[in-house]
């Protein structure tokens, strides 16, 4: 049976660094204020010319060069964001098109901050379908754009950038692969509005108290049955990558997962909520600063809007 496996990452990040203190002095906050409830110290914002696509041909390309591949390489595209502006062409084709893709399927996945996770399970169910051979996933925000820069309720969580994934088909029964477990997804509808991006211009808004106990009380079991599809114990995992949402949604939620040994991604730190792209950007980083080694298990876990979920168990490439 032919499965799929995550062969490299890469991300990307403007340069703009917007810190607490420069918050300050736009809206009524302070560091304090800000990195108690939300543990962020500092976010990168991206330029008026700077669209999503971009952020995701930078993230992209780096993936494609860890993997040793060409852009030629690659028959699916699949590109999860909320922050496009123009409906078509869709931000996946727009990036086949700046890497100088020959041809691939292209499609964007709108599941918000649970984005990357879906895109990545849709990725290896079509892999394993035998419908693309090499796909490319990537997860990119701006959510910069659809901030109301004068509520400081919301505008100090956000920042922008773009994480990315080579998927490559495998023979399922080979030992020893970084393999991608079965998915575990779902949703939430009746609380949808919880977190919104709507409006003409779109603005993003949340009912933080509801996201909050939502996380906190109803993810840890559904994280614990996203292990138990891929046969991994929560306390044999080498990391864990939630979405980067908050430092005091992320640590508690970690911790009732039952990863006792595991990594645990704090991205959101110094990169704010990137949405779709707080999950692949914070394992590339992991990566790249080696905390974790080839074939390491890694749970990642995308959660928010529409009060969405998915989360897999991944080898680490």
């Amino acid at each position: 049976m032919t499965g799929s496996r995550i062969t490299a990452v890469g991300h990307y990040q403007p340069a703009r660094v917007l810190t607490n203190e420069d918050l300050a002095a736009m809206v009524d906050t302070s560091d304090e204020w800000i990195s108690t409830r939300v543990g962020i110290r500092e976010r990168r914002i991206a330029g008026p010319d700077e669209p999503v696509d971009e952020l995701a041909a930078h993230a992209g390309a780096k993936a494609l060069a860890a993997a040793g591949l060409t852009p030629a390489d690659v028959d699916l595209v699949l590109v999860a964001t909320s922050t496009a502006i123009d409906r078509s062409p869709n931000t996946a084709a727009r990036l086949a098109a700046r890497l100088g893709m020959p041809g691939p399927a292209v499609m964007d996945v709108n599941v918000v901050c649970a984005g990357f996770t879906h895109a990545l399970a849709t990725a290896d169910h079509a892999l394993r379908a035998g419908a693309a051979t090499r796909a490319l996933v990537v997860g990119a925000d701006k959510m910069s754009e659809v901030a109301d820069w004068t509520d400081r309720t919301t505008c100090v969580l956000v920042g922008d950038g773009a994480g990315a994934a080579v998927v490559e088909a495998c023979d399922a029964g080979e030992p020893g692969l970084p393999g991608i477990g079965p998915v575990l997804w779902g949703s939430v509808p009746e609380m949808g509005n919880a977190v919104r991006i709507e409006g003409t211009p779109p603005r993003f808004a949340q009912e933080g108290q509801s996201v909050y106990r939502w996380a906190t009380t109803q993810l840890p079991a559904i994280a614990r049955r996203a292990c138990e599809r891929s046969g991994t114990a929560p306390e044999d995992l080498a990391a864990v990558v939630l979405h980067q949402a908050n430092l005091r949604i992320i640590e508690p939620l970690a911790e009732r997962i039952g990863a006792t040994r595991a990594v645990v991604a704090r991205d959101v730190v110094e990169s704010g909520n990137t949405s779709a792209a707080s999950i692949p950007l914070a394992f590339s980083k992991l990566v790249e600063r080696g905390e974790i080694t080839t074939g390491d298990p890694v749970l990642l876990f995308g959660f928010g809007g529409n009060l969405s979920y998915a989360g897999q168990v991944v080898r680490c490439p």
